[in-house]
């Protein structure tokens, strides 16, 4: 057996690394010569080919003007044009247009709503964090911006991003629960001309009409959104537990972010307010709900005004109807609101509406209800289960209006006409 030294070893393994480069190269530039080949027998493929069409029918040059016309109208989806109005310029269809109408016509009075709210940390010491985002829609010059309660509620500080950027710090004028709608107002610098949106006639709408939203979905401003009207007068009950009538459904994209914005016919105007979706999973779904333009209008004058909305009650004390409650009190009806006391020399006595005689607690037992009184179960022709709907049976009323009211007394119906006072 031969030994060889390490000096040897290492020549060795150097001769052969030398080798295969060598080698290796010399393939790659074999490759690269065929490759070459092949690309010219191809182009001088396509030169023969060139010239064998020339040879037999000349190249004629083409003008657009003249173009036949003939192939795509034997085959129409093979050309899609980009501008078909005269010298060139792009056209829309009708529908087109009139989205991009309303678009300019309002998107610079849809505003980005941004809040702030107090929270408290382990040691019960308050500190400011980021809050909800929603929409808004300018509808006075002096700055009165329309959106909902659900916006805004609980926010130490709202501000108002207007279409060029601007941000605004803006202060509550008036919410109301039962519409959940809010009107919110900031200062507009001297000699600045707002855009403004005015309401539309929501009475009117039909199903199937389109309808356009524009909002800010996700933080994305002024984002615009087109659908049907899917649905009209839903009852759909609220965060806040209300219940609002008349509701609009859509089938226009709403997502979180929207709520507060506008939903606008073709003309530009605000026949609805956006507020709520119907979703499994946080977004839109095509099931939208939007408050009724009939609602806002009567909503925003009382919050203007007022800084409330005045609407009509029943002078009593009311408690939601429950099962342990119609058990213990022996009622034959577990759905409908307990008139727990009326007040003393008040409408609602006078129409013989009558409170309870015996005291029990309730809740936490530190309340004290009275039962054994009337069970309201329909105010007008709304059907009342509830609290909700009794807030909602009541929502368009004001003082002095009188109402038909059902009460369940000793297991028989009592019809009353009761005149509301101001709540």
């Amino acid at each position: 057996m031969k030994l060889y030294s390490h000096t040897q070893l290492i020549r060795c393994t150097l001769i052969c690394v030398a080798a295969a480069i060598l080698l290796t190269a010399a393939i790659c530039i074999n490759i690269s010569k065929k490759k070459t080949a092949g690309n010219a027998a191809v182009a001088e493929a396509e030169i023969v080919q060139t010239s064998d069409v020339s040879d037999s029918q000349p190249v004629q040059e083409v003008n657009a003007n003249s173009f036949d016309s003939s192939f795509l109208e034997q085959n129409p989806a093979s050309v899609v044009p980009v501008a078909n109005g005269a010298n060139g310029s792009v056209s829309y269809t009708q529908e087109e247009a009139q989205n991009i109408n309303v678009y300019s016509l309002c998107n610079e009075a849809v505003v980005n709503i941004n809040t702030q709210v107090t929270a408290y940390d382990w040691f019960l010491q308050p500190y400011v964090q980021e809050g909800g985002s929603g929409s808004g829609s300018i509808i006075d010059k002096r700055g009165y911006i329309l959106t909902n309660v659900h916006v805004i509620q609980d926010a130490s500080k709202i501000y108002v991003s207007l279409f060029d950027g601007t941000q605004y710090e803006a202060e509550v004028v008036g919410t109301d629960l039962d519409s959940d709608l809010a009107v919110i107002k900031f200062t507009p610098p001297a000699g600045m001309e707002l855009k403004t949106i005015a309401f539309g006639a929501s009475k009117s709408l039909k199903v199937g009409q389109r309808v356009i939203a524009i909002g800010n979905p996700f933080g994305l401003e002024r984002t615009m959104t087109t659908g049907i009207v899917s649905g009209l007068g839903r009852p759909i009950q609220n965060s806040n537990n209300r219940i609002i009538r008349d509701m609009v459904q859509t089938d226009a994209a709403i997502n979180p972010g929207n709520s507060g914005g506008p939903l606008l016919d073709t003309s530009g105007k605000m026949i609805g307010i956006n507020t709520m979706i119907q979703s499994s999973s946080g977004s839109s779904a095509g099931v939208g709900f939007a408050v009724p333009s009939e609602t806002a209008v009567r909503v925003v004058a009382d919050l203007i005004k007022y800084g409330k909305v005045q609407r009509g009650t029943i002078d009593a004390t009311i408690i939601q109807l429950s099962r342990r409650i119609a058990q213990y009190a022996g009622l034959d009806i577990t759905n409908g609101v307990l008139i727990s006391e009326v007040k003393k020399g008040g409408n609602a006595e006078a129409a013989g509406l009558k409170g309870g005689t015996e005291a029990a607690y309730y809740g936490s037992r530190r309340d004290i209800i009275y039962i054994g009184g009337d069970v309201i179960t329909q105010i007008d022709d709304i059907a009342v289960s509830s609290l909700a709907d009794y807030y909602s049976a009541l929502e368009s009323k004001r003082a002095g209006d009188v109402v038909t009211v059902v009460v369940r007394r000793n297991r028989k119906n009592v019809i009353l006409k009761i005149k509301l006072v101001e709540s």
